[in-house]
């Protein structure tokens, strides 16, 4: 019934609700998509180790497309179809960001933990309530590839859904890290807000769509059909072949809506949505 489809819908705020809890309705729908023939994955800015939280309890029958499209892994064998690196050397960009940023908290995401750069208790809660391995580092430290940074506003609780919400005087902090992060990396990384006060930068040329084409492609499916909440999934919307957003999503007014991230958006997408695109 599904066989020419290829779903992939990003993680946070899509197919979970405001409060990170993953609604059953989606988890039903998945495994009759996936049980009717349908190839179904996650694309995420999520690192590998911050798949751990769902990764036993989210089915998917697709490699995970995973930090807003610098990596494919496969749960299934173990490896990884596809990365890419950003151009630049980890350790001069982290140096120049904690200089720049001083108020801000600077990560960089590996394949094996997530590593902080100077004691930061309240990230390392963070970590832990996502089951997110974490790391310090130093000057030196081989953390493999360079796939992906971020950069943190004030952490004030344990949630990642905590960084979705800021003030006025957040947002333009946010806005002024940003604009100096594009102009001195806007020619090697793409630069985006991913929450209120999370700021993600991966490689140039890399998006969630690109990947999502990528494995369209590898599968040989002939239709691509997304679904996403927020600014980085744009891109992924973009190239669709079909693309859906939660009522209440970030970017809702540019795309056709289904329910409430909290109601069961990509149920919504499988029940009621692909069945008139097929």
């Amino acid at each position: 019934m599904f066989s020419d489809v290829l779903l992939t819908v990003d993680y946070d705020r899509t197919l979970t609700g405001p409060d990170s809890s993953i609604p059953q309705r989606n988890l039903d729908a998945i495994r009759y998509f996936m049980d009717h023939g349908g190839a179904f994955t996650v694309n995420t800015g999520r690192s590998m180790p911050m798949t751990k939280i769902f990764k036993d309890v989210v089915p998917v029958n697709a490699p995970l497309l995973l930090y807003n499209g610098s990596a494919a892994y496969d749960q299934a064998t173990q490896t990884m179809p596809f990365y890419h690196e950003i151009q630049a050397d980890l350790w001069t960009v982290v140096r120049e960001c904690m200089e720049w940023f001083p108020d801000m908290t600077v990560e960089v995401q590996g394949l094996d933990a997530h590593y902080r750069f100077q004691e930061n208790p309240k990230w390392d809660a963070l970590c832990d309530n996502s089951l997110c391995a974490r790391a310090m580092a130093h000057p030196g430290d081989d953390l493999g590839p360079f796939l992906k940074f971020a950069l943190y506003g004030e952490i004030r609780s344990n949630r990642i859904s905590d960084m979705f919400e800021g003030t006025p005087q957040e947002t333009q902090r946010i806005t002024e890290v940003e604009n100096q992060l594009r102009e001195a990396y806007g020619d090697r990384m793409e630069v985006f807000r991913s929450a209120a006060r999370i700021i993600d930068v991966h490689a140039k040329g890399v998006s969630k769509n690109r990947s999502a084409q990528e494995l369209k492609a590898q599968l040989g499916r002939k239709i691509l059909v997304c679904v996403g909440d927020g600014e980085n999934d744009i891109s992924m919307l973009d190239g669709a072949d079909f693309a859906f957003c939660p009522a209440d999503a970030v970017v809702a007014e540019r795309y056709h809506n289904v329910c409430k991230c909290g109601d069961g958006a990509v149920a919504d997408v499988i029940f009621n949505e692909i069945p008139k695109i097929i």
